[in-house]
């Protein structure tokens, strides 16, 4: 590959990016002031859960506010927030040669429709993250989960084969779906658990480890399910166990959760939900890609989605708490007491 763009130099697109560089293809970020100034004065350093620990010096870094006029890129990564979206992609159809590849590496399951909306000459893929990234420093950005990244297309889009053999050279794996969909509602059934985790006020494995704050994403997941299945919509397995077999394990006593589910307690110390870090910071959330998704799913049947609308206004009336949910406050405040 000759180079990669990464729209939206956050925790996903530095990560993902950063390893892309390492891989040894030329990678260009466009990001947000406070970010790229961190990445100016600190450089890159990536770490996981795995043992990598790896630092790419500023002075190698290529970084942007905007998008660098002339640049032709083999492929381009949007990893801006949800809301950012339309505008993301108006801003690369004025800049990109048409065609360009693009994988929406982003939360929610309309990104790549609503990018290809809004800038149609691009060549636009879905795509899924599937592991946790936080940001734990200035410039340092740490994956505290497992699996493999996933983006609609095949072998034959060589853009996507030349990343995947790319990303392959850093152990990391890109699987190529004919159709993505599947994968998307079962990584947003997982989702879920952002807002759990971000009103719990605690990292990803003590709160999975409270049984409150589980019957609270079994119950999210429920409802997402039924309406899932109401609707035809076929969900990728994820996990080792399928989607109701996970919900009836997450309703189980904590000591019974913790030894059936010790592969999906494999989380370091270090992990949290990006909305988590969104809350504190006083950012945007992407709640309306979540549990918003899954009111529009209920609305286009006819139905509702109660407790995913609870859920969405607890994190959008936030700033007026600012003050972690108990699991009892939590369960209570959806009604689940």
């Amino acid at each position: 590959m000759t180079g990669v763009l990464v729209m939206g130099a956050g925790s996903v697109g530095c990560f993902v990016g950063g390893l892309t560089q390492l891989a040894g293809v030329p990678v260009h970020f466009v990001g947000r002031p406070r970010v790229l100034a961190n990445l100016r004065k600190h450089g890159l350093r990536l770490t996981d859960q795995d043992g990598l620990d790896r630092h790419i010096p500023a002075l190698d870094l290529r970084l942007h506010e905007e998008p660098p006029a002339g640049l032709k890129p083999d492929l381009v990564l949007l990893c801006v927030k949800s809301g950012a979206t339309a505008e993301a992609a108006t801003a690369l159809d004025l800049t990109l040669p048409l065609g360009t590849p693009v994988v929406s590496l982003q939360n929610g399951i309309a990104n790549a429709d609503a990018a290809r909306a809004a800038a149609p000459q691009l060549h636009w893929h879905a795509g899924m993250v599937p592991y946790n990234i936080a940001e734990i420093g200035p410039g340092r950005y740490h994956r505290g989960t497992g699996g493999s990244l996933a983006a609609e297309g095949s072998a034959e889009d060589l853009a996507l084969a030349a990343w995947q053999t790319a990303l392959a050279r850093m152990g990391m794996g890109l699987e190529l779906y004919a159709d993505l969909a599947p994968v998307q509602w079962g990584k947003l059934l997982l989702n879920l658990n952002n807002p759990v985790n971000a009103l719990s006020g605690r990292p990803l494995r003590d709160e999975l480890l409270e049984r409150g704050y589980r019957r609270v994403l079994a119950a999210l997941q429920e409802e997402a399910l039924n309406l899932l299945n109401a609707a035809q919509r076929p969900v990728a397995q994820l996990t080792p166990l399928p989607p109701r077999r996970l919900i009836t394990l997450l309703r189980m006593p904590t000591f019974i959760f913790r030894l059936a589910a010790a592969r999906m307690l494999r989380i370091d110390a270090k992990a949290r939900s990006s909305m988590a870090d969104d809350l504190t910071q006083g950012r945007t959330t992407e709640i309306d890609a979540l549990c918003g998704e899954i009111v529009r799913l209920a609305r286009s049947q006819g139905r509702s989605a109660p407790l995913s609308a609870r859920m969405l206004n607890l994190v959008e009336s936030w700033p007026k708490r600012r003050r972690p949910y108990t699991p009892a406050e939590l369960l209570s405040a959806l009604g689940l007491s």
